[in-house]
Order: structure tokens, then C-alpha cells, then sequence
């Protein structure tokens, strides 16, 4: 009872009411066909009509509203359920409207001081508007309800997308961290009894890295700028590593610190060409990154391909795939020619996840 009296409830009731005013007024207008004034809203037959109009409306709509929540709280609404609720809610209004407007009509029309001139015909008239009306705001209420519950489905499909998005993306990074840091102090391990001061630096560059990644282990977007400093200590780290079997350029015309890119994206694509390529003295691996005008970074490979012991997954880039879908209508481009690989990413602007949400709002 108390929920009545809410605001919230308080909101429904007025807004009820002056549906019933409107449809109330409308049909006097159309079967009134003498000219009548105020005071005719004042006469007991006036009284009558917009008083059962009131309790129809309201006993319908309430009704209506709690077999539908049922309904919701149950598993939803379809078809099947909806005609259901209609059926239910006909079985209680048609006996309703039938008997309030027998009974007014033939033994209480004089006591009531109703006038008509025929009560067969007016009695007709009265339950089939009634049932009409009725049947009107059930299915209106059930298309109100089936629509927000396809927008709740879609609210709860996207958050659920989003959900597992991050999970997948906590997943790889996790996968990320671990590989490296081993290979990482593997290198580290050799550096200690060969060359102790790049071996000082190698610790300083991955320190570095590993505060890159912890400071930004929460966040799907980072600057560029940032991006590239870790790609700076990370080069490093791989070209020590690798010695001359690998070699890795950056060369970004750009201003960095204006654009944003899924963090970790560039050391996934990097990871992703050593992974699937032979790399030698004799045959090394080139890795170029470069930007393209304002608008997307390209890291390409020449192509030795290596045999690999079980079929490649495609995570990374299926997950760089991903990241980037949730923010731009931008595609991930992926090419492979006979003599080199490239994976071209598209650039987001620094107001780019305000724009999302506020879109998603």
C-alpha cells in the first residue's frame, strides 16, 4: 500500500487519470450530438460514465501491470504468455463492466437518475466500448513492457559482451607477462657473466616495462605516447635478446600524446611476428612501425615463416579485433603478401571513450 504513495506511485496514478480524462472527453465528444455545456459534466448520467470510466481504467491498467511483472519476474514475456495475460485480465474486466452496466441501466437507471432512451441498445454500446478500451490498454501496456524488456536484454547483452571483452583481455595479458619476464631474466641470466653494464640497463629497461604494465594493467586505452615509451625499453630488451636476429624501427610522424591505442597492442603485434617467423644472423626478422598520416599505425614484417608444432589461435589479434570494434566502426586491417606480413591499426582520438559513453548513455 505504501508504494502507492511514493513519488513514484503518486507519478503513475496522475498520469492514469488524465489518460482517462482524454479518452473520457473524446468519447462524450463523439456520441454527444447536442450542444452541451459545462454544467452537463455535472449531471448524475455524466458523473456515472466518468466514474466507471475511472474504475475500468484503473483496475484494467493496475491488473494488467501485475500480471505482466509476474510474468517478467517468471522468464519474460512472448507470445505465447501475452495473450495469456490478455485472456486473464478480459476475465475479470468483461464480467465487471457487464454487470455495472446492467445494474445501472435497468434496476438502479431511476435511482441512479441516468438518462438513455433505449437501455438495451445503450447497454450494448456501453460493454462493447468497455471491452474495446480494455483490450486497447492491454495491449498498449504489453507492447510498453515487451519493449523495455528488449531494451533490458540488449542493456544486459552489451554488459555482458563488455565483460567478457575484459576478461579476454586480463587473460592475454596474463599469458603476457609471465612469457616475457621468463625470456626476460632468461637474457638477464646470460648478460650477468658477459657484459655486466648492459646488463644494468637491461634490469633498468625492464623495470621499466613492468611498470608500464602494472600501472596500466586496468586501463583498455592508452596514450600513444605512452605506448611507444614502453615500446622504446621494450625494443631494447628484444634486440639484446635476439642480438642481430632481429631488428625493430619505429618511425611515427605523428604528435603521440594526441592519439589513443588498446594498451599492449603494438608489443602483442611485435610478440606475434617473432612467434610465427624464423629469425637468424644469416635470416633476420625486420619489424618496421610507422604511422600512416593521422590515421593508423602499420607494423610490418618480412615473412619467414615458421612450422609451428600446434594450429595458431589467432588470440592476439582476434582480441585486438575486439578492443578496437568497442570503440570505432574503424577496422583492423590484417595482410599477408608473399614476402611480408602487415596488421594495420586505426588511431582514436583522445575524446574517444567520452563518446562512447555518452553514446552508450
Amino acid at each position: 500500500m505504501m508504494k502507492f504513495f511514493n513519488k513514484k506511485g503518486v507519478r503513475k496514478f496522475f498520469f492514469r487519470w488524465m489518460v482517462v480524462n482524454v479518452v473520457y472527453l473524446m468519447i462524450k465528444a463523439t456520441i454527444e450530438h447536442e450542444n452541451s455545456g459545462f454544467s452537463m459534466l455535472l449531471e448524475p448520467t455524466s458523473i456515472f460514465y466518468y466514474v466507471t470510466a475511472f474504475l475500468f481504467f484503473m483496475v484494467a491498467w493496475e491488473y494488467n501491470d501485475r500480471l505482466i511483472k509476474t510474468q517478467l519476474n517468471a522468464g519474460g514475456l512472448n507470445l505465447k504468455n501475452s495473450l495469456v495475460i490478455f485472456g486473464k485480465t478480459m476475465l475479470l474486466m468483461v464480467p465487471m463492466t457487464t454487470i455495472v452496466y446492467y445494474l445501472a441501466l435497468f434496476p438502479l437507471r431511476d435511482v441512479m437518475q441516468i438518462i438513455c432512451e433505449d437501455p438495451v441498445l445503450e447497454f450494448r454500446a456501453n460493454i462493447f466500448r468497455a471491452w474495446l478500451l480494455t483490450t486497447a490498454v492491454v495491449f498498449i501496456n504489453l507492447f510498453y513492457f515487451s519493449m523495455k524488456q528488449r531494451d533490458q536484454l540488449t542493456q544486459q547483452m552489451e554488459n555482458l559482451k563488455k565483460e567478457m571483452l575484459a576478461s579476454q583481455y586480463a587473460s592475454l595479458k596474463n599469458q603476457i607477462s609471465p612469457h616475457f619476464l621468463f625470456n626476460s631474466l632468461n637474457t638477464l641470466t646470460s648478460l650477468m657473466y658477459e657484459d655486466r653494464d648492459l646488463a644494468s640497463d637491461f634490469v633498468a629497461r625492464l623495470a621499466s616495462s613492468y611498470r608500464y604494465i602494472l600501472d596500466n594493467r586496468e586501463h583498455d586505452l592508452v596514450s600513444l605516447e605512452k605506448e611507444l615509451g614502453f615500446m622504446d625499453a621494450f625494443i631494447f630488451m628484444m634486440e639484446v635478446r635476439h642480438k642481430n636476429a632481429v631488428q625493430i624501427d619505429l618511425n611515427i610522424d605523428i604528435r603521440p600524446d594526441k592519439y589513443l591505442i588498446p594498451t599492449l597492442s603494438l608489443q602483442m603485434l611485435v610478440e606475434n611476428a617473432l612467434k610465427h617467423n624464423l629469425h637468424s644472423k644469416e635470416r633476420p626478422l625486420r619489424i618496421a612501425i610507422s604511422s600512416i598520416q593521422n590515421d593508423a599505425l602499420v607494423v610490418k614484417n618480412n615473412l619467414q615463416k615458421r612450422e609451428l608444432k600446434e594450429e595458431t589461435t589467432k588470440l592476439g589479434l582476434k582480441n585486438i579485433k575486439k578492443r578496437y570494434a568497442f570503440y570505432t566502426n574503424k577496422q583492423v586491417l590484417v595482410r599477408e603478401e608473399e614476402e611480408y606480413f602487415e596488421v594495420i591499426i586505426p588511431l582514436l582520438e583522445e575524446n574517444i571513450t567520452k563518446l562512447k559513453l555518452k553514446a552508450i548513455s
